[in-house]
């Protein structure tokens, strides 16, 4: 699914709740800010960026 997001887009992608760098997990399909933990899903290959819709990991 992100493939089909340009490579250029995937490198200026931050994570809206503490503005750090989003690492997109290819097995999982989803975004992961290791800074705050925060988990942004990928839906219809649109990645949902919203606070409200992520999840918080360990």
């Amino acid at each position: 699914m992100a493939a089909m997001l340009p490579k250029e887009l995937l490198e200026v992608l931050v994570c809206p709740a503490c503005r750090a760098p989003l690492e997109f997990r290819q097995d999982r399909q989803d975004f992961r800010c290791a800074a705050c933990k925060r988990v942004y899903p990928v839906r219809d290959g649109i990645p949902i960026l919203l606070v409200d819709e992520a999840k918080i990991e360990d």
